[in-house]
């Protein structure tokens, strides 16, 4: 996309763990302004291609299908043809002053008390939208669930274990990624905590 800043280059995952490691995730230069601007592209082809490239050159299987443009993790479903429970919904959190990546089963919501006790802080909110396109080079609902890429810890909901495979948007909303839950986690080792809530 013409103006867009360069994408740093695949790395290896990132071993994120304990919350005392997302300030030194966060004070890396991630091209905010103080006015929080919108300066990054939104560039989802990108991404795509760095996660695409990440996962073969670690010798990780996974299956990618372009469909359709969808923007609910019901619709992902519906399009895949899989549960909605199996999708990894990605959300970006803000706790105190650092960011996290936090990833759920689709078909269950955020436990916001959960995940403050989780993280050992008071104030948690979600990222705007500028706030993800800066973070990420991506809209809401297209992001993959590896904070790695991001250069943002990673927290995963262990109830998305319940399914052997897992269906994620992979930089956009016309495609899609499957690979099993065991090699997600064995690639991006993602703190696991229980942070997610049945939906009403």
């Amino acid at each position: 996309m013409q103006g867009c800043p360069p994408k740093a280059a695949a790395t290896a995952p990132l071993r994120a763990g304990p919350y005392f490691l997302l300030s030194t995730f966060n004070r890396l230069n991630l091209g905010m302004s103080d006015a929080g601007d919108e300066r990054a592209c939104v560039d989802g082809g990108a991404v795509l291609e760095r996660l695409t490239q990440a996962l073969r050159t670690a010798g990780v299987p996974f299956t990618h299908t372009h469909h359709q443009a969808v923007f609910t993790s019901a619709e992902a479903a519906a399009v895949r043809g899989v549960s909605l429970h199996s999708g990894a919904k990605a959300l970006i959190m803000k706790g105190a002053e650092n960011f996290v990546l936090v990833v759920l089963p689709a078909d269950m919501a955020l436990d916001s008390g959960a995940l403050r006790d989780f993280l050992g802080c008071k104030r948690l909110r979600f990222a705007t939208r500028e706030e993800v396109v800066q973070l990420t080079g991506l809209t809401p609902g297209s992001i993959p669930p590896f904070g790695s890429l991001f250069k943002l810890p990673t927290v995963c909901d262990p109830r998305l274990a319940d399914n052997e495979s897992i269906n994620f948007n992979a930089g956009s909303h016309t495609d899609s990624f499957q690979m099993t839950f065991a090699e997600y986690v064995a690639y991006e080792s993602p703190t696991l905590a229980a942070v997610a809530k049945a939906t009403a």
